[in-house]
């Protein structure tokens, strides 16, 4: 299991590099970034991208649905983002969190939809290899797919705390308390 780094770790500014094969790296790598999503309980994770684990790389899981296996996005480039927008506020929407920021949150405008094209692993030939797909993704989860790309070009969510002029809780047991950047 993969040690989930952290800011102000630089690694998580960084623009990730793209993956270019499948090879047994790789893949442990991906298995390492599963167990890691699936053991983080406080809070539960629901997306992890390669950065938070140290590495460079364009890769990231998404996990919208908490009783089933995450998803694999490997290279992906959101084509298309909806113009209407998730808006959350005090009484409904997602408060955005981030496992590399441990605790706080804030109600972040995201896009409803996003068509991403990217690639998986077609682990059905005899040697593992990349796959091209594309798809179109909603709700929560294109919420969290908008989350971890910004991972795979060295953005965090509180970046977007500060150009969308929204609030930033830090969250200590039951109570949120109102926190500046």
């Amino acid at each position: 299991m993969a040690r989930i780094v952290c800011v102000p770790h630089p690694v998580l500014r960084q623009i990730t590099k793209p993956v270019e094969r499948v090879d047994k790296k790789l893949l442990d790598l991906i298995e390492d970034m599963t167990q890691t999503l699936l053991s983080a309980k406080d809070p539960e994770g629901v997306g992890l991208a390669a950065p938070q684990v140290g590495e460079p790389l364009k890769l990231f899981l998404a996990r919208p649905d908490l009783k089933k296996p995450p998803l694999l996005f490997i290279n992906p480039e959101i084509t298309q983002y909806s113009q209407r927008l998730q808006q959350p506020n005090a009484k409904n929407g997602v408060y955005e969190g981030c496992l590399s920021i441990p605790n706080h949150y804030s109600p972040i405008k995201r896009s409803q939809s996003v068509t991403v094209k990217y690639q998986d692993i077609d682990m059905t030939q005899p040697e593992p290899q990349l796959v091209e797909k594309t798809g179109v993704f909603t709700g929560f989860l294109a919420h969290i797919i908008q989350h971890e790309t910004d991972h795979l070009n060295g953005i965090l969510f509180v970046d977007h705390v500060l150009t969308q002029h929204s609030k930033l809780y830090l969250i200590k047991g039951e109570v949120y308390e109102e926190v500046t950047i």
